[in-house]
């Protein structure tokens, strides 16, 4: 399946459209869902990129404006629900993302294609501090994931935590692996002999 070129690609408009495939809603209540649901966990945004994708959703006929309320209490609000287009375009998208492995390029993969640059015991210093900041988040993701099912929260609504919780831990497998070969006497050796003259 060749990947397709999206109108609007940004993470947080599928998340979006998520959110409205169950209600109509306004950017403000948008926002409050995706953070009550943990979403900002796994999609980088703030108050003004929703902001921002609610209007390319809206260009794109994606989403459409449904009303605009207005009480005394605060500044009016214009509710927004999703279009036939969106729903479309939302089960196609999540149909590719779950489907179809996309090649990523996370920046650790770019250090690690560069890490014979550094210094032996730098290197292994550095990974030394990474793995102790992985080993904190590993603990913590795990401990979100024991509370929120003794609280009775389904499995599904935790599946990305546990991703997370895998990727932590397949990460500092890892890094504990490399920084055993980093300390190789034969590796340091070669090392100092074919980079140490370029430091």
């Amino acid at each position: 399946m060749v990947e397709k070129r999206r109108k609007v690609g940004n993470p947080l408009a599928l998340a979006v459209l998520a959110e409205m495939i169950i209600e109509p809603m306004h950017p403000y209540e948008m926002g409050r869902r995706l953070q009550e649901h943990g979403k900002d966990r796994n999609i980088k945004y703030n108050r003004s990129s929703l902001y921002m994708v609610v209007e390319q959703l809206v260009k794109a006929g994606f989403i459409a404006e449904r009303e605009t309320v207005r009480d005394t209490q605060r500044p009016e609000r214009t509710v927004y629900a999703i279009t036939d287009a969106g729903r479309a375009e939302f089960y196609d998208w999540m149909r590719e993302l779950v489907a179809v492995p996309k090649q990523e390029f996370p920046q650790f993969g770019v250090a690690l294609s560069l890490l014979s640059a550094l210094p032996p015991e730098e290197a292994v210093t550095l990974l030394q501090r990474r793995l102790t900041a992985l080993t904190a988040q590993l603990d913590e993701v795990t401990g979100l994931l024991k509370d929120s099912t003794e609280q009775g929260l389904a499995w599904i609504f935790l599946v990305e935590e546990e991703y997370r919780r895998v990727m932590l831990d397949a990460e500092r497998r890892l890094v504990t692996d490399i920084v055993q070969s980093l300390q190789q006497p034969e590796y340091v050796r070669q090392w100092h002999e074919v980079m140490g003259r370029h430091t």
